[in-house]
């Protein structure tokens, strides 16, 4: 083990982490971004491409579009706890060897799928698969320490780009396959990536460096924070589907309270936490979170619930097919999205990340309010849309995923971009829920209070993000 008296003081403390090595260069770092680049894939198709056909599904299976709407909820609340667990888990075991469990299971879970005849393996599978969301966390944490400086930003802006989807043409590919060759021929396709990554993963991802301190991983804290995160989804879905104050909802977020204030005395107590107290206390950690949840709650459901509604609605909106609303308002933000956010790394590497956060947040929000005012022309929505390809895509969610690893304290290097994942995954079901009652309408007016709800958790998001503060000497 190497020398503890030559290295920085942060890895000299307790329960300090990995030693630095050299940076990859060269085709050993375009190789490892392309086996990254597979393995972050693995799990986004099994989001954008499942989506589409679940009313196939349903039918199949004889199932309710009620009931199999699990299919996307346990996959989307599996992949939140997955990520904060298993990328936290990575600083004992090692990134290498998380990464290649996370693809095992994905292998596991998709094959379930392929073969389930009822919804409860169906879903057993979907949860199974939904762990691969940790990919993403490790892919971002293993791009910092395995990769120079200045090639973190644009690489991580590839992943980012990855999680809007192939360019917005990935669930137009699961529907064509579900038509044409059945709906488990879907599965069968994410099957095929997942089995091009496993090998990938195992020969281009370096093996782990040396460790100064493995210490233990906090299972207690890991425990109480997924019953916490699960009692939260339940909230949001019980509290939009019977009333806020509904029993249900109500005894939901009672169990969350009490879950999150056991997480705080485990997290006070423990010799290695999942992630100290005083650092959610900090300018590092809270402003990150909050941020994401805010900026998923307001942008996410504009452009990916709101106005596929609006579009498709013949009475108050401007009745396109789905086919038609999908081309003209998800694909070119997506497309923008894919090719805007390398550079949105690049630029935040060179410009500060928070600062782009900033200037991202205060763009999206000048569309947003485009869109709630000029909600009855279709044309200027549409551009609007599309340039939340480059403000948002591009540009916030690229900073928050940079941020979520830059930000992470040293002692737990995996906890923020595990937490941060929650938080995405958090805003996005309570931004959906709060606009839904509205949406559900279907009136002019109630379209436009959904706009203004979202331009609201937007200010709330800016606020939020001037709150971050850098360590002392840290060139963020």
């Amino acid at each position: 083990m190497a020398d503890l008296a030559i290295l920085p003081a942060s890895f000299a403390e307790p329960h300090a982490i990995m030693v630095p090595g050299e940076p990859l260069r060269g085709m050993k770092a375009a190789a490892l971004v392309a086996s990254l680049t597979l393995a972050v894939l693995s799990y986004q198709l099994n989001a954008t491409m499942i989506t589409p056909v679940l009313p196939a599904l349903a039918a199949e299976l004889g199932e309710s579009i009620d009931r199999i709407s699990w299919v996307s909820s346990l996959f989307f609340l599996a992949g939140g706890i997955a990520g904060v667990v298993l990328s936290r888990w990575s600083d004992f075991i090692g990134r290498r060897r998380c990464l290649i469990m996370v693809l095992v299971l994905l292998a596991c879970g998709t094959l379930l799928c392929i073969v389930a005849t009822n919804l409860p393996v169906l879903l057993v599978g979907r949860v199974l698969q939904g762990c691969t969301s940790a990919a993403f966390q490790l892919a971002y944490i293993l791009l910092r320490e395995a990769l120079r400086k200045e090639a973190f930003g644009p690489t991580l802006g590839l992943l980012t780009a990855i999680c809007g989807g192939a360019a917005g043409i990935d669930g137009y590919i699961g529907g064509l396959l579900a038509q044409n060759f059945g709906v488990r021929s879907v599965f069968v396709a994410v099957l095929l990536v997942g089995l091009v990554a496993l090998p990938a993963t195992l020969l281009v991802v370096p093996r782990d460096r040396p460790w100064s301190d493995s210490g233990r991983m906090d299972w207690p804290g890991a425990a109480t924070l997924s019953i916490g995160l699960i009692s939260t989804s339940f909230f949001v879905t019980q509290g939009a589907a019977a009333g806020w104050a509904s029993i249900g909802a109500l005894g939901w977020l009672g169990g969350a309270a009490i879950a999150i204030l056991a997480f705080w005395r485990v997290e006070a107590r423990g010799e290695t936490p999942l992630i100290a107290t005083r650092h959610l206390r900090s300018r590092q950690i809270w402003p990150v979170l909050a941020t994401t949840l805010l900026t998923l709650a307001g942008i996410f459901p504009v452009i990916n619930f709101t106005i596929v509604l609006l579009s498709q609605d013949v009475r108050a909106g401007f009745g396109y097919d789905s086919a038609t609303a999908a081309l003209i308002f998800l694909s070119p933000a997506a497309f923008v999205g894919v090719l805007a956010a390398p550079f949105a790394g690049w630029l935040g590497g060179h410009a500060g990340w928070i600062r782009i956060l900033r200037y991202g947040l205060i763009a999206s929000l000048a569309l947003l309010v485009t869109i709630a005012t000029q909600m009855a022309h279709p044309l200027i929505v549409m551009m609007a849309i599309a340039a939340l390809g480059l403000t948002y895509n591009g540009l916030a969610l690229t900073m928050l995923n940079g941020l979520g690893v830059l930000l992470s304290p040293e002692d737990a290097p995996a906890a923020l971009p595990g937490l941060n994942g929650a938080a995405f995954g958090i805003g996005v079901n309570l931004g959906i829920a709060v606009v839904a009652p509205f949406c559900a309408l279907a009136t002019g007016g109630g379209y436009r209070t959904a706009l203004w709800i979202a331009c609201g958790l937007t200010v709330l998001a800016l606020a939020s993000s001037l709150c971050m503060k850098p360590l002392a000497g840290d060139d963020i």
